[in-house]
């Protein structure tokens, strides 16, 4: 169920840039970043200190960024936070582990006689969308490739796991940190069905302070966890909807070009072009409804630029296209 469009109070500034999720900034801190993954590997390093953070906080370059990356002895680690379905993170994160290697080995001589050692990756999704999916999924580069005879000569595995309440419970027990995120999670999404989302974020961290649950993180950090929250519940319910407009105008706009246009070129063909028509303007459509959200929850046109990729200008226009 979609929230009110109403909000109680005015979102509090932060400090964190805005691309941030409640799971980064949780997993940030080296110390449960390390439980993370002593839990998923069965690993039990005691000094975080071992942890090298490698996460490139400017790649954007094609949209590409990774939650967080890190080194530990000789293997670089590249975690990633997921609430929608996205079955495109293998090709992602090869590009972004292109990225990684190139810097680390700017200073080395890749046209040497020596073999150049370099750390090698494991690739990794925490996933807690709403829609079903199994405690553990591989997701293979090769899947993507449109023609694929043999065994591929290049190959990238992804191991997403649901990280959601109620699933992969032996790696939530051996992370605490992970099975009170997932809890706070849980009750972001209860709420949010039955009363305004900035009323439901607050009442979510409210109840887990007083339950035991992410206390200091959220003592700490307790009014950006809530515009992060507000955000993220916000992006992923427009992901959904941004889909199903896709989906609807797509098909509509489909029939009436390719009834019109399909008569020179073939119906099969006006049709596609119909809804290749239709999905720029359901996307289009869902792009100034979240914009005009933002602005009601507080955000500034800059912010909701650097969210959506869009300049001030087009975050402008879309507000003066949207105004009765």
């Amino acid at each position: 169920m979609k929230k009110g469009t109403q909000v109680s109070e005015k979102i509090p500034a932060a400090n964190r840039q805005y691309k941030d999720t409640v799971f980064r900034m949780l997993f940030s801190e080296k110390e449960n970043l390390l439980s993370l993954y002593n839990a998923v590997t069965g690993n039990a390093y005691q000094n975080a200190d071992d942890l090298k953070i490698v996460t490139l906080e400017n790649a954007i370059y094609m949209g590409m960024k990774n939650d967080l990356a890190f080194m530990l002895e000789t293997n670089i680690y590249l975690y990633e936070h997921q609430s929608t379905l996205n079955p495109n993170i293998p090709l992602r994160d090869l590009i972004y582990i292109g990225i990684e290697y190139q810097q680390y080995v700017d200073d080395k001589s890749l046209y040497s006689s020596r073999l150049q050692k370099i750390p090698a990756p494991k690739f990794m999704v925490f996933y807690n969308g709403t829609d079903a999916v199994d405690d553990r999924v591989e997701l293979r580069l090769s899947n993507a490739y449109e023609h694929l005879a043999g065994e591929p000569d290049l190959e990238l595995k992804v191991l997403m796991l649901n990280v959601n309440e109620g699933h992969n419970k032996e790696l939530m027990e051996q992370c605490q940190t992970l099975k009170e995120y997932a809890i706070y999670v849980a009750r972001v999404r209860k709420y949010t069905s039955e009363m305004n989302l900035n009323d439901a974020v607050a009442r979510a961290i409210d109840e887990c302070i007083k339950e035991g649950i992410l206390v200091e993180f959220l003592r700490k950090n307790r009014s950006e966890v809530k515009m992060v929250s507000i955000l993220e519940y916000d992006k992923e319910w427009e992901e959904k909807k941004l889909r199903k407009a896709e989906y609807e105008a797509g098909r509509s706009e489909g029939i009436e070009i390719g009834k019109s246009e399909g008569i020179e070129i073939g119906k099969t063909e006006g049709i596609e072009i119909g809804k290749s028509k239709g999905i720029e303007i359901g996307r289009d459509k869902a792009m100034a409804e979240f914009v005009c959200n933002m602005i009601k929850y507080g955000f500034s046109i800059e912010k909701i630029a650097e969210v959506t990729g869009k300049n001030a200008e087009q975050i402008q226009t879309i507000l003066n296209q949207q105004a009765p």
